[in-house]
């Protein structure tokens, strides 16, 4: 979530149409990290039909099922009930136009993603991991699931996120706590490229605890690699939309 949320910032502060979906069900936290989780999504009546109005802050429109739970309640949902939820947040909201669709997937492979790729035609996925072979094993599985048959969707790349410790005090020092360039073994050894590498730094968990993210600056060392991740982004979609077919939504196949 804290890669994605900055981002879809980056993006944003580059002069594009952003829009998020957090579509991490179970566990929200993209409002409170873009300082708006006390906010109401409204409602307007367009063409007939009732759409929810996406918040927008920092250039960045956002949906989320934290906006219509208590924030100290956990959400105890059945898997079709909270594959409704987000199917609500995408095909009854005024999302406008927009260069950028970033949804903010759920750990894992699960109801929600299927959902997901069966509701919109995904034009690529961006695997973020730890560099630890724990992670990286669920990483795989994430790949596998995009690009195999039924789903086909291009990896544009991956993201190693807590690539290394930076303590503030001695800034030119890396400590490799989770293991060193883990994403970026598994990225050559599956044929996708590394996006970027986001260090373990003080201000990146600041930031997202007064939904303040670091992309905002993009002077600063944070700042500049989220802005470096958006560009590679940027360059990622753009070569996949030239090399390959549009992605189509999964069908749901009835059984006979």
């Amino acid at each position: 979530s804290t890669v994605c949320t900055n981002l879809a910032v980056a993006l944003a502060q580059k002069g594009y149409k952003v829009g998020l979906l957090d579509a991490d069900i179970f566990g929200p936290s993209v409002p409170k990290m873009l300082n708006v989780e006390n906010s109401a999504p409204a409602l307007e009546k367009k063409d007939g039909r009732d759409l929810i109005i996406p918040i927008e802050n920092y250039g960045v429109k956002m949906l989320s099922i934290g906006f219509f739970v208590n924030r100290d309640d956990a959400v105890v949902w059945r898997g079709a009930m909270a594959s409704n939820a987000l199917k609500q947040l995408i095909a009854d909201a005024d999302w406008g136009e927009l260069d950028y669709f970033l949804i903010d997937f759920p750990p894992g492979t699960s109801d929600i993603h299927l959902t997901l790729v069966q509701t919109v035609a995904i034009t690529g996925a961006v695997i973020v991991s730890t560099p630890q072979e724990v992670a990286l094993a669920d990483a795989r599985k994430g790949i596998s699931m995009f690009t195999g048959d039924k789903v086909n969707v291009p990896i544009l790349g991956l993201v190693e996120n807590m690539a290394w410790f930076t303590p503030a005090e001695l800034p030119e020092n890396r400590y490799y706590i989770f293991g060193k360039e883990g994403c970026k073994r598994l990225a050559e050894e599956q044929g996708h490229e590394l996006l970027g590498q986001i260090p373990v730094v003080q201000s990146i968990r600041e930031g997202g605890d007064e939904g303040k993210p670091v992309a905002l600056n993009s002077d600063s060392v944070t700042g500049m690699a989220f802005s470096a991740l958006a560009d590679k982004v940027i360059v990622a979609v753009d070569k996949r939309n030239s090399e390959l077919p549009e992605t189509h939504i999964v069908e749901v196949k009835k059984k006979q």
